[in-house]
């Protein structure tokens, strides 16, 4: 058994910042992730970034990633790649012999004792421990403040034969690709026009290979224009209003069948036509992967606007239990840029309520928050606003809406 002041669960955008946070901030902190190279979906991105210079604007993703890692290697903080959480334990509960002396947590779901905020007497904090495995050894790590930033998973969709080889996620396509380059295939239909599936079809083409269509459900596209401008003048048809019906083939994917959809998004079988594809590239939305806070017993909102089911949080990115935060894509879908700004609340307030506040700590959750607000008020941060808006809603009885680093305590 180790002892740490902060574990960082997640090394994608989001953690990585909230270990750099808490480390500069004085806490000890050690970040885990189950990939030998840290950077989560940054170390797949080749596209350059939008925004201001804080957000990085004009480097690649794959670029960030390294500036992060290297900025956490500078601090003391202790970093364990290649190592997965496979479990999560409250402290002191023993099972029999044959469980290994130790029994899994509530089930998911339970109600949990009344919100504590930071900075208040820890009414509710969650004391247990993370069991660790690697290649090498499984160990158990306690901690005093636990950040959760395990990031999404990549949703399927349903049709025929959606099982056949040469049907792909983005992201693995992402993978394949700008990981290990490796061509997933010669000519591509993508299902899904939000950002990741007009960014990923640009890098299929750059990669030399064809995009047939980009087909997309909804009657508009959602990904900025600036990523379908450059497929549009590249040829390729973005076709609105449309769906995927089946993928052809026997042994592995040989066409698409696709049609228009109505109001409704009912397939009109008659426009029905099949295209010639050797791969089926899905892009359909992203779903939080909140397995630790299910087992920790947090308070779980199904919030659509976030992508499913997340764990209640307020502003400081802290959960219904006192010393568990969550911050990035587990805490709602959105983009990298705001999974960095919510890593640094959430590391930020973890340190505080360990060490106490102080001026550094409230310099970097006031900038990230106000950061935050602004992306938030904009056209491609209305949807996860709204998101936000009902979780607030959801707040467990006697809370109250924390911000800065010095709330006043729960009566």
């Amino acid at each position: 058994m180790t002892s740490v002041d902060i574990a960082v669960v997640g090394g994608g955008p989001a953690g990585l910042c909230a270990a750099i946070a808490a480390s500069r901030l004085g806490a000890k902190v050690v970040l885990i992730d189950d990939n030998d190279r840290l950077g989560g979906q940054l170390v797949k991105q080749t596209h350059k970034f939008f925004g201001s210079k804080r957000h990085y604007c004009g480097t690649r993703g794959m670029d960030i990633a390294t500036m992060l890692e290297q900025e956490l290697r500078a601090l003391p903080a202790e970093i364990l790649p290649g190592t997965s959480v496979v479990g999560l334990y409250e402290e002191g509960v023993r099972g029999s012999e044959d469980s290994g002396g130790q029994v899994p947590l509530q089930n998911p779901g339970t109600p949990v004792p009344q919100y504590c905020q930071t900075g208040a007497a820890a009414a509710n904090p969650f004391r247990g421990v993370l069991a660790l495995a690697s290649r090498e050894r499984f160990t158990k790590l306690e901690f005093k403040c636990l950040v959760v930033a395990t990031g999404a998973a990549e949703n399927n969709l349903l049709f025929q034969n959606n099982d056949l080889p040469g049907v792909y996620g983005a992201g693995a396509v992402q993978t394949l690709m700008n990981v290990y380059g490796v061509k997933p295939g010669t000519r591509v239909l993508m299902v899904g026009a939000g950002n990741i599936g007009l960014i990923v079809s640009y890098q299929l083409i750059q990669a030399g290979i064809e995009v047939a269509a980009v087909v997309e459900a909804l009657p508009k596209i959602g990904g900025y224009h600036v990523h379908a401008a450059k497929l549009a003048r590249l040829g390729v048809p973005i076709l609105t209003s449309h769906t995927v019906l089946s993928a052809l083939g026997k042994e592995e994917v040989e066409g698409a069948t696709i049609c228009r959809v109505d109001k409704n998004f009912k397939p009109l079988m008659r426009t029905a036509r099949k295209l010639k594809v050797d791969t089926i590239c899905l892009a359909v939305g992203l779903t939080p992967l909140s397995d630790l806070l299910w087992q920790s017993g947090c308070q779980m909102v199904y919030v659509p606007e976030l992508g499913g089911h997340v764990a209640w949080h307020n502003e400081a990115m802290q959960t219904s239990l006192c010393n568990v935060y969550l911050a990035g894509d587990v805490s709602g879908i959105e983009e990298a840029s705001t999974a960095m700004l919510e890593g640094r609340v959430a590391g930020a307030h973890a340190a505080a309520q360990i060490l106490g506040p102080n001026p550094a700590a409230e310099q970097i959750v006031t900038e990230a928050q106000a950061e935050l607000c602004a992306i938030r008020k904009g056209p491609f941060g209305a949807k996860a606003a709204c998101g936000k808006a009902r979780l607030a809603e959801c707040a467990p009885q006697g809370t109250v809406p924390a911000r800065g680093l010095s709330p006043k305590p729960v009566s």
